[in-house]
């Protein structure tokens, strides 16, 4: 296919030219946004070409580098390219590639880790500054300019309609097929002028299929054939399993008791392989016409999407295998009827999560016995992706689940432990929390009600005795009694870890 057969804007086809004379449009300073969200519908050319520009300035002894602005994490070629070179000034909402998050955590690179539904909206309210550059890639460009998104929305509507600039990359890998999955809505605004967002089912569509930009602001089209970054997701593994099988025994519970219906409510799964594998057990279980409103499709949903267990799945991302996208792009025109892809100020609105009563799956990384959960720092310190869309969901969804192996590290480390060495999540917004050991519904208790369920049920049972010793002498420790801490030792076991290797005492 001819870049005249993607592009069909014939002003576009003008400004045509290769990623480095598109890359030294891109000035020092600039806040640049770039599309992409979980490794899909990143530009592949434009970053690789800007990094190659830094480098051979940074040998020269010129300074240069940009704040980056995307949807969610991308991919070597965008953030670890710019990351190896120095390049990124700030980086923003979320990342997860090794060279960022080896910059940051050395001090030599700003992260501000932010909820993704607020990176729009911030944007939109001026709080972070001017957006010089947008870099976005599309699927194709219609006659009448408007552009056929690609893999993923994320921030895509936001960037172009805030940018000085626009380039675009016109992929040529991405399915044509993609067209009409789409649903953009242009009917946010700022306060005081908002209205309600008019959506009461996930897979109601409220917008239209396409993009739109000032076609004046496009100054360079870049043409691009390169696919997307695949992760092959590993099977499901015992941990995982049981997991999922904890989570799916609650629901059935729920039902029976009359607080889910029978096909449950719209599912919203973060990324990895604990996620992967509910949605594999939810696939085999025994819930039929399920929803879901999510942030990233993964392959499990494009399984229940198969087996005609998921009726619908509403998202802003594809984050498929390199199997499961062969899948994607062979049945695209069954997939299309199936899937919405939105913005993410659509996909992770607190109104419409609330509204819609979500089922809210995430991973963590440690809890502590009250319930306050840690998703983003290792040691309370190094970050290691963020929170991503988490906190969007478990604030304001129906159901709030946050998921772990009670272990890591072959057992050196306790995930739940007696303080969380970092919250991103307080335990008012963890309803339930769930590990291969067990799972806590936490809904109704005091701290020390939780703590107890917490260390009973979801603790390691290598670990158990320690939180039943700690939480008993902080009770009788002379102090308060609401949420008992002994501040001496409340993070002793990852001052242990630090020092030894080993949260074992």
């Amino acid at each position: 296919m001819s870049l005249a057969d993607r592009v069909r804007h014939p002003d576009f086809l003008q400004r045509v030219m290769s990623a480095d004379e598109a890359a030294a449009l891109i000035p020092a300073g600039a806040n640049v946004g770039m599309s992409g969200f979980t490794g899909a519908g990143y530009p592949k050319a434009v970053p690789m070409a800007l990094a190659r520009r830094i480098e051979a300035l940074h040998a020269q002894g010129q300074p240069f580098k940009i704040g980056l602005w995307t949807g969610a994490s991308t991919a070597p070629e965008l953030d670890g390219a710019l990351a190896k070179v120095g390049g990124i000034e700030m980086r923003m909402p979320y990342q997860s590639d090794p060279a960022c998050r080896q910059r940051i955590n050395a001090g030599q690179m700003q992260y501000m880790d932010i909820h993704l539904s607020h990176m729009a909206q911030f944007v939109w309210f001026g709080f972070l500054g001017k957006l010089d550059v947008a870099v976005v890639e599309v699927a194709g460009v219609l006659p009448d300019g408007r552009l056929i998104p690609s893999s993923s929305v994320g921030n895509n509507k936001t960037w172009l309609d805030q940018a000085d600039k626009i380039i675009l990359e016109v992929n040529d890998l991405q399915n044509p097929g993609l067209e009409g999955m789409h649903d953009i809505y242009y009917g946010t605004d700022r306060p005081p002028h908002r209205k309600p967002i008019p959506m009461t089912a996930p897979d109601e569509r409220i917008g239209e299929p396409y993009l739109r930009c000032d076609l004046s602001k496009v100054i360079a089209v870049v043409h691009t054939s390169q696919s997307d970054r695949n992760s092959t997701f590993a099977a499901p593994d015992a941990v995982s399993e049981q997991i999922a099988g904890h989570i799916i025994e609650f629901m059935q519970q729920e039902v029976k008791l009359g607080r889910l219906p029978a096909n449950l409510l719209p599912l919203q799964s973060g990324v990895g392989n604990i996620a992967n594998a509910v949605l594999a057990g939810l696939n085999q279980g025994p819930f039929e016409n399920l929803t879901a409103y999510t942030e990233v499709l993964q392959d499990g949903m494009l399984d229940m999407l198969r087996s005609g267990k998921l009726a619908s799945a509403s998202a802003t991302a594809l984050s498929l295998s390199p199997a499961a996208l062969e899948d994607f792009t062979r049945n695209i025109d069954f997939y299309r009827q199936r899937i919405v892809l939105r913005p993410q100020e659509i996909s992770n609105h607190p109104e419409l999560v609330r509204r819609l009563g979500v089922i809210a799956m995430n991973a963590m990384i440690e809890a502590d016995i009250y319930g306050n959960v840690n998703s983003t720092h290792i040691m309370g310190t190094s970050i290691m992706n963020g929170i991503g869309g988490s906190g969007d969901f478990a604030r304001n969804g129906y159901l709030s689940f946050f998921m772990t192996p009670s272990v890591a590290k072959g057992g050196a480390i306790s995930c739940i432990v007696p303080m969380a060495s970092h919250v991103d999540h307080t335990e008012h917004d963890v309803q339930v929390i769930v590990t291969e050991q067990g799972l806590a519904d936490l809904r109704g208790l005091s701290p020390t009600q939780r703590a107890e369920l917490i260390i009973d049920k979801c603790a390691h049972p290598d670990f158990r005795p320690a939180l039943r010793d700690y939480l008993e002498r902080a009770r009788h420790s002379g102090g308060g009694q609401h949420t008992p801490h002994l501040l001496p030792e409340a993070l002793s076991w990852h001052q242990r870890f630090v020092e030894t290797g080993t949260m074992r005492g």
